[in-house]
Order: structure tokens, then sequence, then C-alpha cells
């Protein structure tokens, strides 16, 4: 088999998510995955046709210029959870808005006042971590951390990770040296055999309590005693806040994601309490929380705030988790239901509602696909938050159908959430206000929240025009009428006709007489362009160089 080509390349741009593009030659370019622009990468080649060819990043030979932060992770470059670590934030946040305002902009998505928020901590935020034991190479001694950089099957010791704060690195540090010390193995993925596979750690940094959830395989050889000393020893580590809950979980799933064969409380809670926003979550081992609860305060209160919220509205929240969005709004809508797929987290969506005294609520476990069609009645708002992959394809148009006046689609992959966005578009809403959020400092990504509202309903006026008068209009400018409405269309979402398109024209000089055979009825009306739709046609115009 020919080998694959190995190239030496400078990165000179950049794509969402953390996308590199190197130049091979003047004519040739690599699109690879990792990389921060201006490093010199080594990149082998994996699809060879074309001026555009597809690789695969393999080390950095120079770091960039923009590589200059006084302080970073001792692991960064190494292990795979950052991507920013040695630029200084302010570069970080540049280079994070750049991608986004190109992602836009390669889908005709004008945003004029595009900005990112900046995460009110970019050190010790996350409040959950999943550990994994391994080695940090062959035969070596037990590693309880991360996975490295490219390298599946090697765990890095991830001491002195700075994005969480000492509670996390005291816990991991106590487990890995316990099992050391029991000489315990860990889960060898190849042979699928051994014992500790994962170490998860929650802490709700508000309240300082903590969760500790140990996913071992079915291995026979950890019975209740050695769990229970080890649920007893773990309690000895000198943290700042409180382990008040510790789970045992099996899992003998083939893939290296954590799968719950079955659970088992070892001691305390069955969930940590946060708040956020002046309420209180129960968040229970698997339950979806936001990583940085900072800068999710400010997510959702802006979310609140463009939606406009008030006692006459009523609002669906999709892909609604434990009710963390549908609580917020529901705090000032008159009624608020919720859809979330895991049962588990409709529970605990009911608990929190209970507990933060909010009756005017409800829930529906199920998919949203499936469930969509059991919601009844008017919703003024629908709040969207799907999982990265953005909403399914056969449920957008069912969500479109719901025809609220405004949708707040909250996403944390921006990529999948243009895709939906424009078929918002197409659908007759328009993008009021997209804001983007720095919620994972130091790493590739970013969260966006989308206001789009319900385009006004247009009144049909008595004027009839037909294909015959429209010949007579000069059409020997450089674009056509339908090549200026799929422009309009594409970029605004908007429908214009071709009446619209000759009045702007005339009011630019573009069409010197009288081309209209007026309606016979009487008090006739021309309507005008509506001033929207004038600006958007003008729009279409200096982009065709006609004015």
């Amino acid at each position: 088999m020919r080998e694959k080509p190995i190239k030496d390349v400078e990165i000179i741009d950049m794509s969402y998510p953390n996308i590199s593009i190197g130049k091979i030659d003047e004519e040739k370019t690599v699109q690879f995955k990792g990389g921060v622009l201006g490093q010199k990468v080594r990149v082998k080649i994996t699809k060879n046709r074309g001026k555009n060819k597809k690789g695969k990043f393999m080390e950095v030979l120079e770091e960039s210029k923009i590589e200059n932060a006084k302080e970073f992770c001792p692991h960064a470059g190494i292990c795979g959870g950052c991507s920013y670590q040695k630029m200084g934030y302010e570069t970080e946040l540049l280079l994070k808005y750049d991608m986004i305002k190109k992602l836009l902009k390669n889908s005709h998505i004008d945003i004029a006042d595009l900005s990112i928020i900046r995460s009110p901590k970019i050190k010790e935020y996350r409040n959950k971590m999943e550990y994994t034991f391994g080695d940090s190479y062959k035969d070596g001694p037990l590693v309880l951390g991360l996975h490295r950089q490219n390298r599946f099957y090697e765990i890095v010791d991830t001491d002195g990770c700075n994005i969480v704060d000492s509670d996390f690195e005291t816990i991991r540090k106590h487990a890995q040296t316990y099992f050391r010390e029991k000489n315990t193995s860990f889960y060898h993925k190849k042979a699928h055999t051994g014992l500790l596979r994962n170490l998860i750690v929650r802490k709700a940094l508000h309240t300082g309590e903590i969760m500790v959830v140990l996913v071992t395989s079915s291995d026979k050889s950890f019975d209740p005693m050695r769990r229970d000393l080890f649920a007893h020893n773990l309690l000895n580590a000198k943290t700042k806040g409180r382990i008040v809950s510790i789970y045992h979980v099996i899992n003998d799933s083939l893939s290296d994601a954590v799968k719950v064969d079955s659970i088992e409380l070892l001691f305390g809670k069955k969930y940590i309490e946060e708040k956020m926003n002046d309420l209180k979550f129960q968040i229970s081992p698997f339950s979806f929380f936001q990583p940085n609860v900072y800068t999710a305060e400010k997510i959702y209160q802006k979310a609140i705030e463009l939606a406009n919220v008030d006692k006459n509205k009523n609002v669906l929240d999709l892909y609604s988790g434990t009710g963390t969005i549908t609580q917020l709004f529901a705090k000032s809508a008159n009624k608020a239901m919720g859809i979330e797929i895991i049962e588990e987290a409709v529970e605990k969506a009911f608990d929190n509602a209970k507990e933060n005294e909010i009756e005017n609520i409800d829930f529906i476990a199920g998919d949203v696909l499936e469930k969509i069609d059991l919601v009844k009645g008017k919703y003024d708002i629908v709040v969207i938050d799907p999982p990265r992959e953005g909403i399914h394809p056969k449920a957008i148009k069912k969500i479109i159908d719901i025809a609220p006046e405004e949708f707040v689609y909250i996403s944390c992959n921006p990529k999948t959430q243009v895709r939906d966005l424009e078929i918002f578009i197409k659908n007759g809403y328009k993008i009021k206000k997209y804001q983007a959020f720095d919620q994972f400092p130091r790493s590739r990504h970013v969260e966006t929240v989308a206001l789009l509202s319900k385009l006004n309903t247009e009144h049909h006026l008595d004027i009839e025009i037909g294909e015959d008068e429209l010949s007579e209009i000069d059409f020997s400018k450089d674009a056509t009428y339908e090549e200026i409405k799929k422009y309009v269309l594409d970029k605004y979402g908007l429908k214009v006709s071709s009446l619209y398109i000759a009045q702007i024209k005339r009011k630019h000089g573009l069409i010197e007489r009288e081309n209209y055979n007026f309606s016979k009825k009487e008090n006739q009306r021309v309507p005008n362009c509506p001033e929207e739709k004038e600006k958007a046609i003008e729009d279409a115009l200096e982009h065709f160089g006609m004015i």
C-alpha cells in the first residue's frame, strides 16, 4: 500500500471549530484539525486529490508568534483538553471571534454587531472532569488523567491542570495514589481486561458540594468490601469543598465512553446542589449541567433579556435537561414547558422546580421529535438548546411549525447552529440578535445565542402586474430580478417581489419610465416597498455593482 505523504506547512488561516489551513505551496493547501494560526506543523496528507487537501496533524515544528503567554498549563500541547493555553486571553477571544465571523459569513448571515462575551474566570472554571485510568507509556505505572493529544492509549498525569480548582487535583491524586498502592489494574481497551476505567468528579462551585463517580468493569475482584474501603479512604482527601456523594458505576461497554450497566450509591446524597441566578439545582451523576456556571449565568440572563419575557408569554423549552432554562424563564413568564429525552434529567427537573417553589411549569420525558406533537396550546417563545449535533433534520420542520413569535437558539456548536439557522431563515424568521460567549476558555469551543423573530405577515394589496408588463422594465444591468430575489432571500430570509425591486431600481435611477399596468379597480393603491426590504434590495444592488 502506498505510504501517505507528509508535509511541513505553516498555518495561514483557521475556521471553526479549530480547523487549520496549512499552505503547501502557492497553489495547494491542506486542511486538518488542531494547531494554532501561525504555527509551522507537520501534517500527514490523508486525501491527496485537488488543490485543497485533507490531512492529520502530527506535531508542532515551530510555535506561532501569538503563543506568547507568560503563564500557561504545564501540559499545554501534550494533553488533548485545551487548544489555546499558550496565547494571551485577548488573542484567544479575537481568534474565536474571527472564526465565528467567518462561519456566519460563509452562510450569508450578516451580524453587524457581533461580539464575544468573555468568561468571568479563565482558570478553575470547570465544574466537571472525566478522568481516565491508564498508563503514560506501555507497562508504565498507573496514571489517572486525560488522554494525550493524538495518542488514544496514552494518559497524561494532569498535575497542575489550571481549568479546574485544587479540589479536582486533590481527589485525582488521592485516587491515583490509593489504587497504585493497592496494585489495582486499569481496563485495557484492546484486551478488554482489568478493572479501573474512569473517575468522574463534579463540584458545585457556588456551594462547594462534591460528587465522585468511580467507573470500573464488572471484574469480580472489586467486591463490596473493596468498594467501601475506597469510599472511606476517599473521604480522607483534604478538599476545600465537601465530598457529599460517592457512586460506583459498572461499565462493560467496548467503547471508551462511559456507559452505565449498573450504578450504586456508596456514600451520601444522590445529588449535589448548585445555585445559579437565585435558583437551586440538584445535579445527579449523569445529568447535564453547564460546565462553566459563571458564564452560564451570563448566557441565560442574556437569553431572557433578548426574549423580553413577561407574564403574558408562554415559553416552550426543547432539550430542557434538568430544567435550568425552563425554570429561569418560568420566573418571568405566564407558564413554561420543557421536553427532555433523558428520564433521569426530567425527574430531577421536577425536583428542582419543587425545591424552587415554581408552579407554572411542566415537563415531558421523551424525544423532541416524537413528543413535540403532544404539546398543546400557543407558545410565544420557544427555547432550543440541542446537543452538539444540532436539531434533528426530521424535528426542525415540526419545531418551526409551532410558529412562535420568537425562537431563542442556544448552542454549544455554532457550526450546526448556523446550519439550522439557515433553515429558520428560509421559513420566515430573521436573526434579530446573535451573541457569542466564551464558555470554555483555553479550549476551541464557543457558546452562542441567537434570537429569531417571525417576519411580519405582508398584506397583499390590489394590484395586477403581469410578466408582459415586467418585460418592459430595464433588465440590462448586471443582475436579473431572480438573482436579486435569491440574494435577498439567502442573506436576509426575505421574499421580495419584482414590483418592489422595480421601485428601488427607479429610486436609484435604474428605471426611466412608468411600466405598470394598474388594476382597473376603484381606489387602486400601489404598495410601497417596506423599509426592511428596501434596505435588503439596496444591499443586493450594491452587491451586484448596480448602484
